[in-house]
């Protein structure tokens, strides 16, 4: 009997295919601006013999052209991160503050929807907590894309918006939060292991904008990890057994997370401070009166065009947060 050759075996086979799926799209692009550039170098020679303007305009266009794209390769070599290339959870809490906060908190995560679209990443909303009178306490997005984690990771921490609240009648300034947190989407192969006994499973009604299933059944899930205090629910699916399973799937990938910022604590104590997130620490501000701005304290960026940001316009944050931290976070 001979032993199982290597492409019998379909895990191994499968990993080996997605790694060099994974290389190729790095390799591709290079080859392909390296031989764009080389075209316009040729160009450039033959506009200084025999100058032309038309072939001249051409040639910026094509120019500013390369630089973009050698700009967005350059951000791409920061995702070096052991998770980067994953897919991503991410979730969205109102701080304190009622109404405003949880209006706030619902404005974001539109954003992160905008952003997603644009980006031609699949969006899934995994749990919905609708406010009181208005906004949402809560909510969990998954965002499916290659590198969706190594993109999103530049948003973890506490958002602060200041205007004029729309909920005040007296038209006063206020201030609000909302922490943001983003996990690695993590394979089922990696291993985390749970003790079922470590687990408080509630289930509930779901709760959203009608249908003839909401408010019907206990088919939500919240499940409770009472050692570490984690807390994730599932509501989106009619069957509790789908809500438990997508649950779980939340669970582990912050369970994941965790174990990480733990082991980077032990190598570094300055950067577990870092994931220690808590009001009045947060990573940018969005002005809204008496002027306009966002101001990224981290990376000093500051934008004017607020509304743009609010509709997804994300990517000068997150690039200059890469060019910044992507090569540490890849040691």
């Amino acid at each position: 009997m001979t032993e199982p050759g290597f492409w019998d075996q379909p895990d191994q086979a499968r990993d080996v295919m997605e790694e060099a799926n994974r290389l190729k799209g790095w390799v591709e692009p290079w080859r392909e601006l390296h031989s764009k550039g080389e075209d316009l170098a040729e160009l450039a020679e033959l506009l200084v013999e025999e100058p032309d303007k038309e072939l001249e305009a051409e040639w910026k266009s094509e120019y500013r052209s390369l630089e973009r794209a050698l700009e967005s390769l350059e951000v791409r070599t920061m995702l070096q991160g052991e998770h980067d290339h994953l897919e991503a959870i991410l979730t969205i809490h109102a701080g304190a503050g009622g109404t405003e906060s949880q209006d706030w908190a619902e404005m974001l995560l539109r954003m992160y929807r905008r952003w997603a679209e644009q980006h031609d990443f699949e969006v899934e909303l995994l749990d919905l907590q609708p406010g009181e009178e208005a906004g949402i306490k809560g909510a969990t997005l998954e965002v499916r894309g290659e590198a969706a984690y190594g993109y999103l990771k530049a948003e973890k921490g506490v958002h602060r918006l200041v205007r004029i609240s729309p909920f005040d009648s007296q038209s006063r300034r206020h201030t609000s939060f909302a922490s943001v947190f983003v996990y690695p989407s993590i394979d089922d192969e990696v291993e985390v292991e749970i003790d079922e006994s470590d687990l408080r499973v509630d289930t509930f009604r779901a709760s959203g904008a009608g249908g003839q299933h909401v408010n019907k059944t206990d088919s939500a899930i919240r499940i409770t990890h009472e050692p570490t205090g984690i807390v994730v629910s599932c509501q989106q699916e009619r069957s509790q057994h789908k809500n438990r399973a997508t649950a779980m799937k939340m669970l582990k990938a912050a369970l994941y997370d965790r174990a990480i910022q733990e082991r980077e604590a032990e190598r570094d104590a300055v950067e577990a401070t870092k994931t220690d997130i808590g009001w009045g620490n947060q990573i940018r501000s969005y002005v809204f009166q008496p002027y306009t701005m966002v101001n990224d304290h981290r990376t000093e960026l500051k934008l004017t065009d607020v509304d743009s940001v609010m509709d997804g316009e994300l990517d000068p944050f997150i690039e200059a947060y890469l060019k910044k931290f992507g090569a540490q976070a890849a040691t």
